[in-house]
């Protein structure tokens, strides 16, 4: 039996309900192995969960990204032995901990072209844009886009990405301050979200030319509008909600607005499968390998300040990638 340390919230509410617990760690059973954590993943969803927006059942652990080393593989385990380097993004919460037992059809084998940093900071953020370029839409040389929070960690390679593959990316962010780290990810023009004229500025950035794809992370304050910088039979892609849950939209409003399509997409629908899940993974990591994808990591946090990353996080006080040490 081994020893690890596990982030534990038993109510929900403001940073400070996290506790850092010393727990016995069962050996890994049946179809599992116990992982090593060499770095472990933030995502906004973590603040969610523990602030109670998406409530958990109490006490519950935290995190569900990370990286690190398989020191132990259980009973009817193939394909993974100690020493291996892994990573994951939906294996059950738990990542916030120096150690712990996963379920081993949940985990990616790590190349050696991928560090474990790059891994965990990039793999649900990667598997999203890959979903949203690959899947969603297939992403062509000429398409035009537009990426909203696109000095945000998905966004970003979003933008990285897509204009990798030849599309034009015009981004926006709602802070001014970030506007150089969408045009540095590639983006040929930003659009300040604070200024109600928003569609407007991008159709003038474009000539009046209207995107073959909005991407909507953002969803209550712009989803309605960004049918309006959509082209004719182009689509539309929720895909977050970070001021909040999208509106109901008539299916007339999108006949009116030019026959548009529009979408609610998910990364765990795309990788439900530990085979697409897998083969996903490697497209990611053929582009980090390309360098059409990287990794920007703003800030790092031991896991004993957890505390201080969450509080970061919220106040927007970090560009780029948070990552959690052991």
């Amino acid at each position: 039996m081994s020893v690890t340390r596990s982030v534990i919230i038993s109510q929900h509410g403001a940073p400070s309900v996290m506790t850092l617990e010393t727990r016995d760690l069962p050996a890994p059973g049946p179809g599992e192995v116990q992982i090593r954590h060499t770095a472990i993943g933030f995502n906004f969803v973590d603040i969610y969960q523990r602030s109670g927006v998406y409530p958990l059942a109490l006490p519950s652990s935290l995190g569900f990204e990370a990286a690190g080393v398989v020191v132990e593989a259980g009973p009817g385990v193939d394909g993974f032995k100690p020493g291996d380097r892994v990573a994951y993004v939906n294996a059950g919460l738990g990542a916030y901990a120096d150690r712990r037992n996963a379920p081993a059809d949940k985990l990616v084998p790590l190349p050696d072209t991928v560090s474990d940093e790059a891994a965990a900071t990039l793999l649900f953020k990667g598997l999203t844009a890959q979903f949203l370029l690959r899947k969603t839409h297939a992403v062509a040389p000429g398409d035009l886009l537009l990426v909203h929070s696109a000095a945000g960690g998905v966004g970003q390679i979003l933008t990285r990405w897509a204009t990798a593959l030849g599309a034009t990316v015009i981004g926006t962010t709602s802070s001014p301050h970030k506007k150089e780290a969408a045009l540095a990810a590639g983006a040929k023009a930003v659009i300040d979200l604070n200024d109600p004229a928003w569609p407007e500025a991008f159709l003038q950035a474009t000539g009046g030319r209207k995107a073959r794809v909005v991407y909507d992370a953002v969803g209550k304050d712009t989803l309605i509008r960004s049918l309006d910088c959509a082209a004719p039979f182009g689509l539309v892609v929720s895909y977050g909600g970070a001021s909040g849950p999208a509106p109901a939209i008539d299916p007339d409003l999108l006949n009116k607005k030019g026959g548009l399509f529009l979408t609610r997409a998910s990364i765990f629908a795309h990788n439900a499968d530990t085979a697409s899940l897998r083969a996903n993974a490697a497209d990611l990591f053929d582009a980090i390998a390309k360098g059409h994808v990287g990794v920007d990591i703003g800030r790092r946090f031991p896991l004993d300040q957890i505390a201080a990353a969450h509080e970061a996080a919220e106040a927007r006080a970090v560009i780029g990638a948070i990552l959690i040490t052991p």
